[in-house]
């Protein structure tokens, strides 16, 4: 009986170790189908499941109360798993650079635990080459055991999109590789327990690693360039959504529009593309320029925010900025590498207090990663400038009225709106006497 069938039979576990956006939706699906050890090194974030607390929306409060996921911060039960699934961060450093700290800890912790005729798949977005020579060696070290003898390593980049209800694990089509046919195909089977449209195995392990970062890299360069065309359209005076909205019409039109590009993903994972490039002697060109002006973007929105408020005659220092929105994209708490920073620190620089509102994010992670204290929408009403960051479903639904009643009173003070988002209607808000800007 080969370990697909002593998985579904419940023989055997599977193990999901880092339970955040991508990990616990991945463990609450298998966990309909097979016996399922969740396991993350944050007691705070298991004591939450433990609680049936999403603290992530994925997949609600209710989906964790039902689910049947062991959650635990204890590594050694993963001993009692034989197909480990690896999903911890793989953020960057000041300079750029991988950081490679979470996927070499986490090896550590499996090395330690693993036992012979283990599977160990790596979902982590990494540059070509980091699973078979930075992440088998530490496991190998760790266990005393010899890959693809006592246990087999394959890679399967995630490719959930937080906050995204849409397109989830199920109906995303899965890449599987492996370091050999016979670990390729168990693997395989396994993901196609959760994922209904199937999965496609690629060749090899390197491949499957540089299909994650380049298509993130497609998406961060498309941005780019709508971002670009942006900043230039700004300087002609002309409206890049109304832009955008006439090359629409056209049928192969790819539809991007300008905005803040943060994440853990798309923000994050050209770097590492380019890192392990200029290793070998190659200077990213398209890549790294396409990073640079999305990077930038942050301050170009601020810069605007300065300009109308001078425009309007208001005093730079003592105007009052309300920020709508910190998470890095609509309707979802994750805060991770949120460019919403970059506009609160260029405003800082103008000594600008921005006050910030976000019903989505976390109070103590805003103030933990970015010292910002959120301030409920309620208490806004007295703003010089409502600075439209993030496109909630909150904020669209605001109504005219709840929007002229977050600013000052006074009939002669010029009220300005930015619409990062291009979430207003253009028309609507000039015809209320707002002064407009958007990106």
């Amino acid at each position: 009986m080969n370990l697909y069938e002593k998985l579904v039979n419940k023989e055997e576990k599977i193990a999901v170790v880092g339970l955040g956006y991508v990990g616990m939706p991945i463990a609450v699906a298998f966990a309909k189908k097979v016996n399922v050890i969740g396991f993350d090194l944050n007691l705070l974030k298991i004591e939450q499941y433990k609680k049936g607390i999403d603290p992530t929306n994925e997949v609600g409060d209710e989906a964790i109360r039902q689910t049947t996921v062991e959650f635990t911060a204890e590594p050694s039960r993963l001993k009692e798993a034989k197909f480990h699934i690896v999903a911890v961060p793989t953020p960057i450093n000041a300079d750029k650079t991988p950081d490679l700290s979470p996927i070499k800890g986490v090896s550590k912790t499996i090395g330690r635990n693993l036992t012979k005729g283990s599977i160990v798949v790596f979902e982590s977005t990494v540059y070509p080459g980091v699973t078979e020579d930075i992440c088998i060696p530490i496991l190998e070290r760790e266990s005393g055991l010899k890959c693809g003898v006592d246990f087999s390593v394959g890679y399967s980049p995630e490719r959930i999109n937080p906050g995204d209800q849409v397109h989830r694990l199920e109906n995303i089509i899965k890449i599987v590789s492996a370091m050999d046919e016979e670990s390729l195909e168990e693997i395989a089977k396994v993901y196609e327990l959760v994922v209904e449209v199937g999965v496609h195995r690629a060749s090899s392990i390197k491949v499957a690693e540089a299909a994650k970062v380049v298509e993130n890299s497609q998406r961060d360069i498309n941005i780019a360039f709508m971002n670009e065309l942006a900043m230039v359209f700004d300087r002609m005076g002309i409206d890049t959504q109304e832009v955008v909205e006439a090359m629409n019409t056209k049928w192969n039109a790819l539809k991007f529009t300008p905005g803040l590009v943060g994440g853990h993903c798309i923000g994050v994972d050209p770097y590492y593309f380019i890192y392990e490039a200029e290793k070998l002697g190659y200077h990213s060109q398209i890549i790294l320029s396409g990073r640079k002006i999305n990077d930038g973007m942050g301050s170009f929105v601020a810069d605007a925010i300065i300009k109308k408020l001078i425009q309007a005659n208001k005093v730079v220092k003592q105007s009052k900025v309300v920020i709508l929105g910190l998470t890095f994209k609509e309707n979802c708490p994750d805060t991770r590498n949120s460019k919403v920073e970059d506009i609160i620190k260029r405003l800082k620089e103008f000594e600008v207090e921005p006050i910030v509102v976000d019903p989505y994010a976390n109070p103590e992670e805003a103030n933990h990663e970015y010292e910002v204290d959120l301030v409920p929408i309620d208490m806004i009403n007295d703003a010089d400038c409502l600075v439209f960051a993030v496109g909630h479903d909150m904020f669209k639904n605001l109504t005219m009225d709840q929007i002229n009643g977050m600013f000052i009173s006074s009939s002669n003070e010029e009220k300005i709106i930015i619409d990062v988002k291009s979430i207003l209607n253009k028309e609507i808000i000039l015809d209320s006497g707002f002064t407009y800007w958007r990106l």
